[in-house]
């Protein structure tokens, strides 16, 4: 915690770029998996049943991810921590519990033939692979836990290092699956246990040692797990609410003329972007953090390293770099490269924004008023169905372009209800108001 004393930009920066740095590298996880799997005979078949696996596996998951942003904010001490530990636990169960019943009986098999079209051989493979992800889903749970306490301490460095670490071992597993000439969906899922498992030993190991040194002494207020639930349970339903969005847009585009250049464009396009914007992912830590210690450094920081994501996206639309990425790194055809850069054009709005909606956020989640988070995401996903039925039923002939108008539409009205909560809620705004009942 002694970083934070005379905070300056160069500490800002050794906090936020390993964040980002992590954040970046965990994407090339699935890089990893999927290009083990394609090497495999009936490449498309084992590639379908992983992806079918990881579909449910995604949505179970976040109550999990949910604990990295709890620990870091509420837990100041070993007994907070412990008060969490034990929700954590009672959460945990009832994932497995859900989890157990997709995976051991027949519900899990209806689930994989009617809501994802599986064909009756896809469905065994399917349902080994998500046997093996269940053990994942702790491991996820427990990563999080110890990650918030790194991130507390600002020992950030540690999350780089464990994803660095993990990547190596899921690579050197890959190339024995490779050799030895074993691929299936299920070896992308073993890939991914390891991964994850070393991950989680690496953040245990560190988390642990900043419990003992740094958060011996004990809080001046005890936390209560009323006070848990009332922060983690709403952002669960906004973390939800955001992998919802993706297969509700694709729902939509298959009206569009060309349904597969309109899907397939638009998920190139949004990977792009997600893996542009997944460096930023971390910018409500800035407030966590720092806003009480110097609000005009963090300000000036963030507002400074916001802008990046837009000029790497500009670059990669008005440049020729955009084409030989699509081509030379995605693998994309003239005609689909053409039409994604279409696309992310549009997605640009999205970069934008998105900093600032997860730099606002920050403030709700230090106020501990995670409820209205909610009402941003809401908005969001209110606007983006209504202009995608409205551009789709206008214009069917932009395919997926219609997309990236919508859901950055969506982002721009989220950010709209976000920064009205946040000067609701801010000091100038209160006090504007008692000088305004005084005069009148």
């Amino acid at each position: 915690m002694q970083l934070k004393n005379n905070l300056t930009y160069r500490k800002l920066t050794a906090f936020f770029i390993p964040l980002g740095v992590s954040a970046s590298l965990t994407s090339v996880t699935h890089v990893i998996i999927n290009g083990t799997m394609s090497r495999g005979d009936h490449a498309a078949f084992i590639i379908a049943c992983y992806a079918v696996a990881m579909s449910v596996f995604g949505i179970i998951e976040r109550p999990m991810i949910v604990f990295r942003q709890t620990s870091s904010t509420l837990v100041s001490d070993r007994k907070s921590f412990k008060t969490l530990g034990i929700f954590f636990l009672y959460v945990l169960a009832g994932i497995m519990v859900i989890s157990s019943i997709i995976a051991f009986t027949s519900l899990g098999d209806w689930m994989y033939v009617k809501m994802f079209n599986a064909t009756p051989d896809m469905v065994n493979a399917i349902s080994i692979t998500f046997q093996v992800l269940i053990i994942v889903i702790i491991f996820s749970g427990i990563r999080g836990l110890y990650q918030g306490i790194i991130i507390r301490q600002l020992a950030t460095n540690w999350l780089t290092i464990g994803v660095i670490v993990r990547l190596a071992a899921m690579f050197l597993l890959a190339f024995l699956f490779i050799l030895f000439d074993y691929i299936t969906s299920v070896s992308g899922a073993l890939i991914f246990l390891l991964g994850m498992l070393i991950e989680c030993i690496v953040s245990v190991y560190k988390g642990n040692s900043l419990l003992k040194t740094e958060l011996n002494e004990a809080a001046k207020y005890p936390l209560k797990t009323k006070e848990i639930s009332s922060f983690y349970f709403p952002l669960v339903y906004y973390f939800m609410m955001q992998t919802l969005l993706i297969p509700i847009i694709y729902i939509l585009l298959a009206k569009s003329a060309d349904i597969e250049m309109s899907i397939a464009s638009f998920a190139l396009a949004f990977s792009i972007t997600n893996l542009i914007l997944s460096f930023f992912m971390y910018t409500h830590q800035l407030v966590l953090q720092f806003y009480k210690v110097d609000k005009k450094k963090v300000v000036r920081f963030f507002i400074l390293s916001s802008i990046i994501p837009t000029l790497l996206m500009v670059i990669l639309c008005y440049t020729p770099v955009g084409m030989i990425f699509m081509q030379k790194v995605m693998g994309a055809d003239e005609q689909l490269s053409i039409t994604t850069l279409a696309v992310l054009k549009f997605f640009i709005i999205k970069t934008l924004i998105f900093p600032w909606v997860d730099f606002l956020n920050g403030f709700l989640m230090l106020s501990r008023k995670t409820t209205r988070m909610l009402l941003a995401q809401i908005a969001n996903l209110i606007v983006v169905v209504i202009t995608l039925i409205i551009f789709v039923r206008l214009w069917p002939e932009q395919n997926g372009i219609n997309g990236s108008i919508a859901a950055s539409i969506g982002e721009f009205a989220g950010f709209i209800i976000v920064a009205v909560i946040v000067y609701l809620m801010s000091d100038h705004y209160k006090k504007r108001r008692r000088l305004k009942r005084k005069s009148s």
